[in-house]
């Protein structure tokens, strides 16, 4: 595998994940770990992210995320779907 390879995943994480931090709390870890992208609650209750990086970047994320999250949050059920990079730089969180 290529070290320069870059990787997406969209993600939607429902549980109690709003009003916990979980957005500030993603955004550190994604900055600790290298990833860009972005995370935002949605309407119904749910937060949805997009993780783009390296592989073991991600998925390090991806772990923090279904593993919980912030301490307060509570992770129930994760849909995470493997997409195409979009070159994304940073991350934010989106309102």
């Amino acid at each position: 595998m290529a070290a320069d390879r870059v990787v997406a995943r969209r993600i939607v994480v429902q549980g109690r994940v709003q009003g916990v931090f979980f957005r500030a709390a993603t955004r550190r870890t994604a900055q600790h770990h290298g990833v860009s992208g972005w995370v935002r609650n949605r309407p119904e209750g749910t937060v949805e992210a997009w993780l783009e990086g390296s592989p073991d970047a991600v998925e390090a994320v991806e772990a923090w995320i279904a593993t919980g999250g912030p301490p307060s949050a509570v992770v129930d059920h994760l849909e995470v779907e493997h997409r195409n990079p979009q070159g994304l730089g940073g991350f934010e969180v989106r309102r």
